[in-house]
């Protein structure tokens, strides 16, 4: 099978035919907007404009005027607001801490979700998650959120509940309190970060993989390489609808997480 591999890229390399696979260097486009400025603007920072602003359209339109029979459009803003304040606020805080809570948590869903969904909408391609600004200030909300529930929770034992964990003897508190730091107060975010975009960075490599190959297989080569083309499209319209699912997925999970952090933190002990 190597051989013929081997003897397969031969060739179409002296045919003249050459693929370009997807590459990190996607991820870092030219400015199109005030190059060569602290301003600049890449086609990533303009994806991640539009999606805010179609957010804040969709929340501002669709409760704006509330009406006691909802039509279609209310019906689905109402079934996310609802989806948050029951399946993630108040499951995991309470009803009490999951009203106080539910703005955050609500937004940071719902920035994550538009963000990500921008990966599988034709003309824009990439995700808004895709590089680590977003994920970065998402997961740095969440950092600040969790640290002010606990403060204003027990001012005085956030930091000592924390990093000193009841029941524990005395001397293994050496091992015990750079561990419980590191877990609290480092890897929380860095986890929140580097899941999120990493889930976004592959998924648009494989989608970009897929539909590069099937222009590949269908214009340069053209031939009996079209039933491979249209394969690699099957699979890309496959992968297409596994990352709209991905793309709620993520959402869940960073507004889910965020809840988890926020219940430790407001906890009487943790």
């Amino acid at each position: 099978m190597t051989t013929q591999a081997a003897t397969l890229i031969t060739n179409l390399a002296s045919a003249g035919a050459e693929f370009h696979p997807p590459s990190i260097g996607e991820f870092f486009p030219d400015a199109v907007l005030f190059e060569g400025t602290i301003f600049a603007i890449t086609r990533i920072n303009l994806t991640q404009m539009l999606a805010t602003l179609v957010l804040v359209l969709f929340l501002v339109i669709g409760t704006r005027r509330m009406k006691v029979v909802p039509g279609r459009f209310q019906s689905v803003v109402e079934m996310g607001l609802d989806f948050v304040r029951v399946n993630i606020a108040e499951d995991i805080l309470g009803s009490k801490d999951g009203k106080r809570f539910l703005p955050i948590l609500t937004t940071i869903f719902f920035m994550v979700l538009f963000m990500n969904i921008t990966g599988v909408i034709p003309g824009l391609n990439i995700a808004g998650t895709s590089v680590i600004a977003v994920p970065m200030l998402l997961a740095l909300v969440a950092y600040v959120t969790f640290i002010y529930a606990g403060i204003k929770k027990s001012p005085g034992g956030f930091f000592k509940n924390a990093l000193l964990p009841s029941g524990v003897p005395w001397p293994l508190y050496i091992i015990i309190v750079p561990l419980e730091f590191l877990s609290t107060f480092i890897i929380r975010p860095v986890t929140l970060t580097l899941r999120l975009l990493m889930n976004m960075v592959v998924g648009h490599l494989m989608l970009v993989l897929f539909f590069s190959a099937t222009q590949f297989f269908v214009v340069d080569l053209s031939g009996w390489w079209t039933a491979l083309g249209a394969g690699s499209l099957a699979f890309g319209f496959a992968f297409t609808l596994f990352e709209i699912f991905v793309a709620f997925l993520q959402a869940y999970v960073f507004a889910i997480l965020t809840a988890v952090y926020i219940q430790l933190a407001v906890a009487e002990e943790h």
